[in-house]
């Protein structure tokens, strides 16, 4: 019978590499598991792995797998790896064969409703993965993954952004409102989906923070300033977050989902809020040379276009 993994032993240095390695064939199996794992090597990709037969057969993901039917993902088809690539995660080193950072980004059991040379048809039972999905070939060795069923996701929100209007003095409810640096930098809503992002054609160094929200989808407001020379993104806002719009929310709830989702890095960074009082922030927006401050209103939605709700007060 021939060895399932001698491909992958082949391309493997067990001196080198702290993934497993097995010195034996693998034994015949007959369990049910799945794995996804994120793996941050030459290019941020997932590698889909199910259990079959004693190893885990394995997809490559480019994108992730589709969040909807209406878009097939690429899957290439890569070779069989041990039972152990389960729990598997840590630093492959560079140069060595998928250098990179792999972490599980899932786990779980799956069932099969088909399984051919050609075709693999799975239902996924995982914390974040779960649903029927189909593995298909096409031309030559090419796969591509097709999601069978619809979960409830919302659609991305129009890419218009919300704009404030001019007054010559702070509202009077301050209470209601939190003040931020009007940074006098050019808006910039970024759109991320499968650790990608469109604003990176004309931004190219905004691909890491796409890629540091690996599969998670999300639309940032913010606008890009020159601090210490460098083109920096300052984050404030967060429209849609991993399948659901936050436009329709509070603006202190969108708030807090910006700051738990934690972008920070030297290039982008939450942009500093300060609710209630207007008089510090005043002060230092002029000592900093900043056009003035924007008020917003903590129980606004996201409106795009220029309404009343986003106020911006001159230093």
């Amino acid at each position: 019978m021939p060895d399932k993994l001698a491909r992958y032993r082949s391309r493997r240095d067990a001196g080198r590499t702290p993934e497993p390695v097995p010195a034996a064939p693998p034994e015949p199996g007959h369990g049910d598991a799945f794995v996804i794992q994120e793996h941050h090597a030459r290019s941020l990709h997932w590698d889909l792995r199910l259990e079959r037969d004693g190893v885990l057969v394995s997809w490559a993901v480019p994108k992730g797998l589709p969040a909807d039917p209406g878009t097939n993902h690429l899957a290439v088809h890569t070779e069989d790896h041990p039972m152990e690539y389960l729990t598997f995660h840590g630093e492959i080193p560079r140069g060595e064969y998928g250098g990179g950072t792999m972490t599980v980004w899932d786990t779980g059991t799956y069932e099969t409703e088909k399984w051919s040379d050609r075709e693999v048809k799975v239902v996924l039972h995982g914390q974040r993965a779960s649903g029927r999905f189909v593995l298909f070939q096409t031309r030559g060795s090419n796969w591509m993954i097709h999601r069978m069923d619809a979960p409830v996701r919302d659609p991305f929100p129009p890419l218009d952004p919300m704009l404030p209007t001019e007054r010559g003095q702070p509202p009077r409810d301050a209470a209601a409102y939190a003040f931020e640096f009007a940074w006098g930098g050019r808006r910039l809503l970024v759109p991320v989906e499968g650790g990608r992002t469109a604003a990176a054609r004309e931004h190219p160094w905004l691909r890491p923070l796409a890629a540091s929200l690996g599969s998670r989808s999300a639309v940032l407001d913010g606008e890009i300033v020159t601090l210490g020379g460098a083109d920096v993104l300052v984050l404030y806002d967060l429209l849609y977050d991993d399948g659901r719009s936050l436009v329709a929310l509070p603006y202190r709830e969108r708030r807090a989902a910006l700051e738990s989702l934690g972008p920070a890095a030297p290039r982008w960074q939450v942009a500093p809020s300060w609710p209630g009082d207007p008089g510090p922030v005043r002060r230092a927006a002029r000592e900093q040379g900043l056009p003035g401050v924007v008020a917003k209103r903590l129980d606004s939605p996201y409106e795009p276009g220029r309404g009343t709700s986003w106020l911006f007060i001159p230093s």
